[in-house]
């Protein structure tokens, strides 16, 4: 009665912000992604993320029965195609479909979790994909796998694999697979402090939860008679479970695990779905703690909540946040989907379900992406009992302005995956941190979104990468998405903020300048400080090209003086 009657309240709210500006349809049928992923007890995964890197987001969905994986591209107008024998085999009941560089060339390979004919990982030469699952050592036989997070625990440049295993008999445990570097993976579990431990685990996610620059690992458990676990990594190889004295140790149906900074102060938070007693919102402390702020903000949900995502639907510089239930919609006092809208207050406020007109199905996993690139997300949703995907077009109606940021790693893994993305716009700040596999089996977009309101440039953007390498751009313009390479603006000096700077990185034949000033003066030097290149200019030209044909592979350093006697030094990778 106590959660049917919170409930009510919230039903109520419902009614009092109908006039909200958020809106959502869903266009799955006009759009060409009008297909059902069969009865799939519990669900199956989505993927929103641009998996042959044309620019546009694309739908990856899992499937039961007699389907094969259905991967939907992206025409780059918004319509989709279907991407037909992209994989065989491996065809019954996937749970996950993830899209993971795990060899660092620079394409999207494929990983796929069933929990009835065991996980595949297929590698990706041109779009043709490869099953070297019995090369990689990854696990063959079926260990009843829900989800696959991707991170780098020990900062070595490769993603390592978490995978989740729901083995209601309580013997098979969760396992921790080590990036080699060639391809191949070791099963690390419990040399790494994870243990042999069973727990019902549906799944999980790598982030930073006390920002010391390692990657933590937190594990959504089902059932009661399973904590929720939180491995902090010691930045040894290892890790120690401290779900308990962090106050995440949570004893609930929990389903997801979805992170993001709601309250925009650097630290990042945790949101878990569960039955109709309420799913939970764990605010980080930024002192090693987290406290339940579930009844606080108003995101309890109290209906049987599986997928989650946060997102800033309207560009207004907060995280919102959209819930998927299992419930039909036709259960008095429950709710199969909420869209909660952050004040930015601390609260949240659940908007009408007119804002997802028939949004009433039983629902699972989903993710989020932007289909149109007009930088407002949108959501993917995939339906249970034969139902088909719903695609949730954002037709939000205001004119705020928004970024986007892609990030791609050299010292760290090709994906930048564990950065932390800071953005400061008229004093105020924003946080993103990057994630492969998160919520209830989704994957969101590999661009990270920014709403910046009627802000028309960002003051900074700053990149901390797993390696320890800070990337700071000065000035940005709105309504872009901003490619970032890691590395591309080291500089001994970031106080020259008066003349930003922008060179290609890493550099194959040319390294191309660009100043916002006048270059007068343009050197480059070795590891050891001798002079590679030195040019003066008495053009006044703010742009300048290097012939680095001849340089041998290695790091160099780059130093552009402007007229006003301005210095940047930045550290630059020939390859």
């Amino acid at each position: 009665m106590k959660s049917l009657s919170k409930q009510l309240i919230f039903l109520i709210l419902t009614v009092q912000l109908s006039y909200c500006q958020i809106s959502y349809q869903d266009q799955a049928a006009a759009r060409g992604v009008g297909q059902s992923c069969g009865l799939l007890e519990l669900g199956g995964g989505v993927s929103f993320i641009d998996f042959n890197n044309d620019g546009w987001d694309d739908i990856t969905m899992a499937t039961q029965g007699s389907q094969v994986l259905v991967v939907y591209k992206n025409t780059s107008n918004g319509f989709f195609i279907p991407e037909i024998n992209l994989v065989s085999g491996n065809d019954y009941q996937q749970r996950q479909p993830i899209w993971v560089d795990y060899d660092n060339d620079g394409d999207y390979d494929l990983y796929v979790t069933s929990d009835v004919d065991g996980n595949r990982l297929y590698e990706n030469n041109d779009m043709t994909l490869t099953d070297v699952t019995s090369a990689s050592g990854l696990p063959m036989l079926n260990i009843f796998t829900f989800g696959a997070s991707w991170g780098d625990y020990n900062k070595d440049g490769y993603l390592d694999v978490f995978l989740s295993n729901r083995d209601v008999n309580e013997q098979i445990p969760n396992y921790l697979y080590k990036n080699n570097g060639d391809g191949t993976f070791t099963d690390v579990s419990e040399a790494a402090g994870i243990g042999t431990g069973s727990y019902i685990s549906f799944c999980s996610a790598f982030f930073d939860y006390n920002n010391d620059g390692w990657q933590d690992i937190y594990v959504s458990n089902d059932k009661v008679i399973t904590q929720n676990l939180l491995y902090h990594n010691n930045g040894d190889g290892t890790f120690t479970e401290l779900g308990a004295s962090t106050g995440t140790n949570l004893a609930i149906d929990a389903m997801s695990t979805t992170i993001g900074d709601y309250n925009n102060d650097g630290w990042f938070d945790i949101y878990v779905t569960n039955s109709p007693e309420g799913n939970i919102l764990l605010k980080n402390n930024a002192d090693g703690t987290f406290t339940d702020v579930t009844s606080i903000t108003g995101t309890g949900f109290y209906s049987t909540g599986w997928g989650s995502v946060f997102l800033d639907a309207d560009n207004d510089g907060d995280l919102d946040l959209y819930v998927s239930g299992a419930s039909s919609g036709m259960v008095p006092g429950y709710l199969s989907s909420a869209f909660y809208e952050n004040m930015n207050n601390d609260t949240f406020s659940l908007l009408s379900n007119g804002s997802f007109n028939n949004d009433n199905l039983e629902s699972y996993a989903n993710a989020m992406g932007d289909i149109d690139n007009d930088g407002y997300p949108e959501i993917i949703v995939s339906n249970s009992n034969h139902e088909d995907l719903f695609l949730w077009k954002n037709l939000s109606d205001n004119s705020n302005n928004w970024l986007k940021v892609k990030l791609e790693g050299t010292e760290s893994n090709k994906q930048g995956v564990g950065s932390t993305i800071e953005v400061g716009i008229g004093g105020q700040t924003q946080y993103r941190y990057t994630l492969c596999g998160e919520g209830y089996l989704g994957q969101n977009s590999a661009s990270e979104f920014f709403g910046i309101g009627s802000h028309t440039s960002i003051d900074y953007v700053k990149v901390t990468w797993l390696s320890g390498i800070v990337d700071v751009f000065y000035d940005v313009s709105a309504n872009q998405t901003l490619n970032i390479v890691e590395g591309i603006t080291l500089s001994t000096d970031e106080n020259h903020l008066q003349n930003n700077i922008v060179v290609n990185n890493p550099v194959l034949d040319k390294l191309h300048i660009k100043s916002s000033q006048p270059i007068q003066l343009c050197e480059i030097y070795d590891g050891l400080g001798k002079i590679v290149f030195s040019k003066k200019m008495f053009s006044f030209e703010s742009k300048l090209d290097v012939n680095t044909q001849l340089l041998s592979p290695g790091i160099y350093f780059c130093r552009v003086q402007s007229y006003s006697n301005t210095v940047k030094i930045l550290k630059i990778i020939k390859k």
